[in-house]
């Protein structure tokens, strides 16, 4: 199995293999390569992961996943479910970072803040269930948003997903899931659950003021399983 150093170069490889969307001001401001990925953050053996959509600018500023505004949500919640309070010199709440992986569904930052397509998803994809299956040793997923939830499409149908979607409890109940990862050394199998969260976004009104709550009772469930 390849280790994280190989598989970021073999992200960084693919990305300079063809063209793709990238906020490259973004990165330029930053004076960061475009093409070499910000994969996780955080640890490697938490039992909870937090998984996004993609990076923003702060990210990109930080070389870490969620770090930008509604990042700082899901840490702050964290910290508090399994830390206590941050300490004042902590501005990233990067005491979250012991306790919890934070990953995008891709590794780069599209320009404007738009979603990749699913082709860009699909390109990446690999990569990131490698990284997900191999390198992390947890079993609980937090999915951010309606593209996080849905990236695990291929792995749980099509069918399935949508009619989890649809519940009412979509944000309390959970989804097995079984990641299926074909890599250099082999298949690899892994038994995961799904916790789909609304988007920590200040745009989406429906759900941002209750999004501390639904995070805090999931990470509390984990906390205390």
């Amino acid at each position: 199995m390849r280790s994280v150093d190989d598989l970021l170069e073999a992200i960084a490889r693919e990305a300079r293999r063809a063209e793709f969307p990238i906020d490259e001001p973004v990165y330029a401001a930053s004076k960061k390569d475009p093409t070499w990925p910000v994969l996780f953050a955080g640890s490697r053996s938490a039992r909870v992961c937090s998984f996004g959509r993609d990076l923003g600018r702060d990210e990109v500023k930080w070389g870490q996943p969620q770090v930008g505004a509604g990042g700082r949500l899901v840490r702050r919640e964290v910290v508090r479910v399994f830390a206590g309070e941050a300490a004042d010199d902590d501005p990233r709440l990067e005491a979250a970072l012991e306790h919890i992986l934070l990953s995008n569904t891709v590794p780069y930052k599209p320009p404007g803040n738009k979603a990749y397509s699913s082709a860009v998803k699909e390109r990446f994809r690999p990569f990131v269930a490698e990284f997900l299956a191999a390198h992390w040793s947890g079993d609980r997923l937090l999915c951010l948003g309606t593209e996080a939830f849905k990236w695990f499409t291929p792995y749980v149908g099509a069918e399935r997903i949508d009619e989890f979607w649809g519940r009412d409890d979509r944000y309390e109940a959970e989804l097995p899931c079984e990641l299926v990862v074909e890599t250099e050394a082999g298949t690899l199998r892994k038994s995961i659950v799904l916790g789909p969260l609304p988007h920590p976004s200040p745009l989406n009104q429906r759900w941002y003021a209750k999004f501390p709550e639904l995070l805090r009772q999931r990470l509390h469930a984990i906390a205390t399983a």
